[in-house]
């Protein structure tokens, strides 16, 4: 090993221990920032995030992160503590209706967003009752009546999985900073391009590589009621 070499390696446990200390700031730019530092390393950057997420008791925007970092790393001993310490995810799988979100959880954890969004409708269907779940598609009058606690979760469910850029929540933000112009938020976030609409499923992005608010989707082509009950729907006023 050369100088430079040792160097490096007894100075890595003082930069750990650094990066530390500003993973526990005031400042949730500053512990997201921490975060990419650390994954930065490898694996000798988890431990610490495995130590700081045991820590916290409060789902957030940072345990979000860390949860789908450590997910991501694919290192068995990581993966094992995940499934001990967070079975579910940091996402608190709430529901006033028994809908179980456990399957949801995992397939947004894995990035199969094409998966979760078909899960989502399914989700929402079994919310609205028998007949929408037959039918396998909503009327807004049902989304009207959707429970807040449910769409808390699903909602939290796909911000804590997409590091904040996908969720109903997401699209009401952009959707408000339009104007509430349907047309103008479909271009926003990618669901028509000029006159035509995007179709489904392949010409939607199913990564990250999507504009802010690409996913999940509704059927736009039913109209905008489904949508428009989403986003005005008061789960959103708390």
């Amino acid at each position: 090993m050369t100088n430079l070499e040792t160097s490096s390696a007894l100075d890595l446990p003082n930069s750990i221990a650094a990066l530390q200390l500003k993973l526990r700031s005031d400042s949730e730019k500053v512990q997201l920032q921490t975060i990419d530092e650390l994954i930065a390393l490898g694996e000798d950057g988890l431990p610490a995030l495995m130590e700081f997420l045991l820590d916290q008791h409060e789902p957030g925007r940072v345990t979000a992160k860390i949860y789908q970092s450590l997910y991501d790393s694919q290192v068995p001993r990581v993966l094992e503590f995940l499934q001990q310490h967070f079975p579910t995810g940091t996402v608190p799988l709430k529901s006033e209706r028994n809908i179980d979100y456990t399957e949801l959880q995992q397939l947004l954890a894995q990035q199969k967003f094409l998966e979760a969004d078909r899960l989502t409708i399914q989700k929402l269907c079994e919310l609205a009752g028998e007949s929408a779940v037959l039918r396998k598609w909503l009327y807004f009058t049902e989304v009207e009546h959707f429970p807040t606690t449910d769409l808390h979760t699903i909602d939290a469910l796909w911000l804590a999985h997409s590091d904040y850029q996908y969720g109903f929540s997401v699209q009401r933000q952009i959707w408000l900073s339009v104007g509430k112009k349907w047309e103008k938020l479909w271009a926003k976030i990618g669901w028509k391009a000029g006159y035509t609409w995007t179709r489904y499923p392949n010409e939607f992005t199913w990564s990250l590589d999507a504009p802010r608010g690409h996913l999940p989707l509704s059927n736009q082509l039913r109209g905008v009621r489904v949508i428009a009950a989403l986003l005005n729907h008061s789960a959103w006023d708390k």
